[in-house]
């Protein structure tokens, strides 16, 4: 989709992290980290930020992000509320007053506004008069707290305490000569001015401040929309990527133990890759094993570390910390054990055993085990690619602690989890932690895993003749 979305290199998508549970049952002198990709989601909404030149099309993007979103709370907060009013000095000079600076909004106020609303407070924001270039000083709009806030302005992106509170930011991208046909249509029309005076402001300040700081400020964007408004395919890629992203925060306000791994566009890139049908094996495995060893260093960082310090080569003291000895790796057979190669990667020398268990629809059979004969005293890395009902975990899951591993020490390791089997395996073991890198829509009648990847095992490995 060439000229449809650009995306730019520093692309990056808050994640939501939640403490982990500790098991009260068990103790160990290692420390658990206490921080994973779903930590603050249940308190915090998801904040999108909108920049872009004057009438580029920042409110039709909006607008068209807030239709898709039907299904979610979604409140708008404009910069433009925020302008300062003018002094009456000012409005004696009012054509020389430069509206695109960035001094003549109230940032304070905005980022006290928005600060409030993603700890949960309604706010009321102020009402600018664009005509009389004052504030309604008798009234204000009540926001109030939604799981979705859109911050729409030209300068959102320059002041980075703003910047910092958001969790998606987009740079609307227009042709200059259309930005400014648009601006004529509006201030004549919507605020009352007249064609000279709009020209005259724009080439004495708009197009300057534009030069100056709003043009700068697209290096920040994540995303960058060609067209505006006009460009339906980028906005409803964007719509996509919120939903799975609100998805995944509301599990993760149900399961603390679920987590999931940061989002980037190269983990969407290679998501879409090895979906893809028409995918050669060759890539298939070349983007699995990417996605895999990213899944394997994530569930990694769950297991429990001690202080340790080493010299340097300059003579200096490191304070750093020493990997759990006592670990081992379980596959699924037969999906699982394409996950084995990026542990071993990681882990040298690591045990992995392996467990078979025979899927028919929702019902399961325990077929075959083969496990380290100390596996009770170690820490568990699961592996299976795919949890769709959670049946197949579940019987694996049992069978490990039927061996004497404690839940707490249990890590399950997937690419992709559907909400059927999320809840299922969450509810029977929630001191055990799930890693996955994307939450799906969910099961069909036929209990696949929708949009899924099929059958990995044999799009892995090849067909069993």
């Amino acid at each position: 989709m060439e000229g449809v979305i650009e995306v730019e290199s520093g692309a990056h998508f808050s994640g939501w992290r939640p403490d982990g549970i500790i098991d009260p049952s068990t103790t160990s002198s290692c420390s658990l980290p206490q921080s994973s990709p779903c930590s603050t989601a249940p308190k915090q909404p998801f904040v999108i930020g909108v920049s872009g030149g004057t009438a580029s099309g920042k409110t039709t993007v909006c607008d068209l992000i807030i239709q898709q979103l039907q299904d979610h709370r979604v409140v708008l907060v404009s910069q433009d509320s925020f302008y300062r009013g003018l002094t009456d000095d000012e409005m004696k000079h009012v054509h020389e007053y430069n509206f695109d600076h960035p001094d003549a909004f109230d940032t304070e106020q905005l980022v006290e506004c928005i600060t409030k609303l993603k700890s949960g407070e309604s706010v009321q924001v102020p009402i600018y008069d664009f005509k009389h270039h004052r504030r309604c000083s008798d009234n204000f709009r009540q926001v109030n707290a939604s799981e979705v806030i859109i911050l729409e302005g030209i300068l959102v992106f320059h002041e980075q305490r703003v910047r910092n509170m958001m969790n998606m930011k987009l740079f609307v991208d227009a042709d200059a000569d259309v930005r400014l046909a648009r601006r004529i249509r509006r201030d004549t029309v919507e605020r009352g001015r007249d064609v000279h005076s709009v020209l005259e402001q724009y080439a004495k300040f708009v197009k300057p401040a534009f030069d100056d700081f709003i043009l700068p400020s697209k290096k920040y964007a994540d995303i960058i929309i060609p067209r505006g408004g006009e460009n339906r395919v980028a906005v409803d890629l964007i719509v996509q990527h919120i939903r799975t992203k609100l998805g995944q925060h509301n599990l993760c306000k149900i399961y603390p133990n679920l987590n999931v791994i940061h989002s980037t566009f190269q983990i969407r890139g290679m998501h879409t890759l090895i979906r893809d049908r028409e995918i050669s094996k060759h890539d298939f495995i070349f983007y699995s094993d990417r996605l895999i060893r990213l899944v394997v260093e994530h569930g990694l960082g769950y297991l429990p570390f001690t202080e340790k310090q080493v010299i340097t080569p300059t003579g200096s003291i490191y304070t750093g910390v020493d990997f759990c000895k006592k670990l081992c790796g379980v596959s699924i057979i037969r999906s699982g054990e394409s996950m084995e190669n990026a542990l071993r990667a990681c882990c040298k020398g690591i045990k992995i055993g392996k467990i078979l268990v025979h899927r028919e629809g929702d019902e399961t059979q325990l077929i075959y085990e083969k496990l380290p004969k100390d596996i009770s005293e170690r820490h568990v890395l699961l592996m299976d690619p795919v949890l769709g009902t959670g049946n197949t975990a579940s019987q694996a899951i049992e069978l490990l602690i039927q061996k004497g591993v404690p839940e707490s020490r249990i890590i399950f390791l997937n690419l992709i989890s559907a909400p059927e089997g999320i809840h299922g395996v969450c509810k029977r073991f929630p001191y055990l932690k799930i890693v996955t890198s994307e939450i799906e829509v969910g099961l069909n009648d036929e209990f696949r895993v929708i949009p899924g990847l099929g059958e990995f095992g044999e799009r892995y490995f090849g067909a069993i003749i």
